[in-house]
């Protein structure tokens, strides 16, 4: 997700909240911290940020090669690798520059890439071009061609729940009970606060609704700046499915990790089915100079053997919700009562191994 003081100033009118924004664009601009150094992989060894820049980082996986997106804002670029470990090595090619003028024009945030019924699919938040972010809304394009940074890219148009056009950025989508559902952070219609909805999908680009709330910010650690639930990710292990997800203010130090936890086979779309961590599951660590950590996805090392967490930070603090905002990748394990294990962000610059099988 990417916010501006902006948006803070129309569509979160509480003075406070305001103040904290403001400061954070402050102290953003006097900074004088150096930036991450990007160190290629050495021999079997990678090392944090995998680039520079790259919000809300979003991997797939197909038939060899993983495909890399992240918020560039202006348009939708697709990085393709045999190694995530080398995506720094990597060139991008643009899948979608929007048309100049219209209802998703600009603000481009949060890609995410799908193959889907024999088709690929980027589902992507964005709105009006210009700082008013309040009319963000969540849209579909689709791609026939075997490769995704191949062939033409066709805009099927926004992807909303019937009658509840209401802001709605971060869109996933999750596959469960042989059905198909969207997730994404939006309002409610009533107030500002951001909550996880859910909703049946017919195609890959249409909601049958209703949609459901599934969370809404409710502990402290959720309300930094103010209150957020988003950017849900789907992870699936063993006999449980576990929704993780961004909380608090995006600009914050303390954006983090939040899960929620239901079985494999119930209904997704009952609030009762999830149970909701009481504390964040992934937060900053200071001393690694991991500051804001949050917006992440999941993939396996190529042989299967490794679950690993691609998630961005910022380098220093008080950097915002902007484009200093960097890639990082590390691997995870699971707890004895089957919930993830992310531990603590890696410091930056740290040789790691290389996922398995690169």
């Amino acid at each position: 997700m990417n916010l501006s003081f902006g948006v803070l100033l129309r569509h979160r009118l509480p003075v406070l909240l305001v103040i904290l924004g403001l400061l954070s664009c402050e102290k953003e601009a006097n900074t004088t911290t150096s930036p991450p150094v990007v160190t290629p992989g050495l021999g079997t060894s990678f090392s944090n940020p995998l680039l520079p820049s790259g919000p809300d980082p979003w991997v797939y996986y197909k038939d060899g090669m993983y495909y890399y997106l992240h918020t560039t804002n202006t348009n939708l670029r697709i990085w393709k690798t045999a190694n995530m470990s080398e995506l720094g090595s990597t060139s991008s090619v643009v899948a979608w520059t929007p048309p100049p003028a219209g209802p998703a024009s600009g603000n481009l945030w949060a890609p995410e890439l799908y193959f889907l019924d024999g088709k690929w699919y980027i589902y992507y938040s964005a709105g009006p071009a210009g700082t008013d972010l309040g009319r963000q809304r969540t849209w579909v394009l689709e791609n026939s061609a075997a490769d995704p940074t191949t062939g033409t890219w066709v805009d099927k148009g926004q992807i909303a729940s019937p009658g509840a056009d209401f802001w709605a950025i971060d869109g996933t989508v999750l596959e469960q009970n042989n059905k198909r559902y969207f997730i994404w952070s939006g309002h409610n219609g009533t107030d500002a606060v951001q909550r996880l909805y859910i909703s049946l999908m017919s195609n890959p680009w249409t909601l049958t609704g209703p949609r459901v709330e599934l969370s809404h910010p409710e502990f402290n650690w959720e309300a930094n700046g103010f209150g957020v639930n988003e950017g849900p990710e789907i992870l699936k292990h063993g006999t449980n499915t576990f929704l993780v997800y961004s909380a608090s203010f995006c600009g914050t130090d303390q954006y983090a990790l939040g899960l929620l936890t239901t079985s494999a086979t119930a209904d997704p779309t009952l609030p009762t089915s999830w149970t909701k961590s009481a504390r964040p599951v992934f937060s900053q660590n200071p001393a690694g100079r991991a500051y804001a950590t949050g917006h992440n996805s999941f993939f396996q090392s190529k042989d299967g053997t490794e679950d690993w967490i691609l998630y961005h930070a910022n380098s220093n603090p008080n950097e915002g919700c902007v484009e200093k905002r960097n890639p990082r990748m590390q691997r995870f394990t699971w707890n004895p009562d089957g919930t993830p294990n992310f531990g603590v962000p890696v410091a930056i610059n740290t040789l790691l191994p290389r996922p398995s099988g690169e």
